[in-house]
């Protein structure tokens, strides 16, 4: 007889209940937590937070989508709109994008200056150090996703009606910019991959891996270790820390 093998909503039921005995631990301690998912369009952020989110308590549990800026806005801080949606003790924030935005999605598409790129560049690993040093646990995940897998994802987008809400004017660009995208990217994760504040990278193409193998890295991180002893470690051919070599050994979409 064949072992038994866990199906996929038997172990996102065993990851939910490891996560909501994190929170409850983490209410308790006053532990802060911050979560930021990054990737190109349909990488998958929302269904991987929908998963996250789904038993965790609302009081102490927010997602954070920020619209595009004011213009009273741009012309702040660039972390100051992003500083008023940290948490406090006993909060979990997930950021759906994020700071990151400056170094993604804006030079790409000309948001901003190469100036302006530049010091965000410089600034992050100083401004995330300080959120550490604080006592924010924060985790950051780049959702990595092949060409061919975002333009059939995107299709369906347009096609479901249910996904209506999905759509913008951006998803035509985001594979006519593919390599843009790839090289801000590169530039990104160079730059602001820190010991302090490390990258993890999530292959995407399989959805229900990816969630998988991202909430068990994620409680490795932020559950309290009589927790986190039971979760297996994430396979490290879909969830691992970024390094340079990433960039050139195919394991990031070019």
């Amino acid at each position: 007889m064949s072992p038994h093998v866990e199906s996929y909503e038997d172990a996102l039921k065993r990851l939910q209940i490891a996560l909501v005995k994190s929170q409850v631990h983490a209410i308790d301690k006053g532990w802060k937590f911050v979560v930021v998912l990054e990737g190109r369009d349909a990488a998958g952020k929302d269904g991987v937070i929908g998963r996250i989110t789904e038993h965790l308590g609302p009081r102490y549990t927010r997602t954070v989508s920020l619209p595009k800026p004011s213009d009273r806005q741009r012309s702040e801080w660039w972390f100051q709109r992003y500083v008023r949606h940290l948490p406090a003790a006993g909060e979990f924030v997930i950021f759906n994008r994020s700071w990151y935005n400056r170094a993604s999605v804006e030079p790409v598409m000309g948001f901003c200056t190469p100036q302006e790129h530049e010091d965000f560049l410089r600034d992050a690993p100083g401004f995330e150090t300080m959120l550490v040093e604080s006592g924010v646990k924060l985790v950051k995940f780049w959702l990595d996703i092949s060409r061919k897998e975002q333009a059939e994802r995107l299709d369906d987008r347009r096609r479901d009606p249910l996904k209506a809400l999905k759509t913008s004017p951006m998803d035509a660009l985001a594979q006519t910019k593919w390599k843009d995208y790839s090289l801000a990217r590169n530039t990104m994760l160079a730059r602001t991959h820190t010991a302090v504040a490390p990258w993890v990278c999530i292959h995407t193409d399989d959805k229900k891996a990816a969630r998988l193998n991202l909430i068990r890295h994620l409680l490795h991180v932020i559950a309290p270790p009589d927790v986190a002893r039971d979760i297996e470690a994430p396979d490290p051919a879909i969830a691992f820390p970024f390094e340079a070599e990433a960039v050139s050994d195919g394991r990031l979409e070019p």
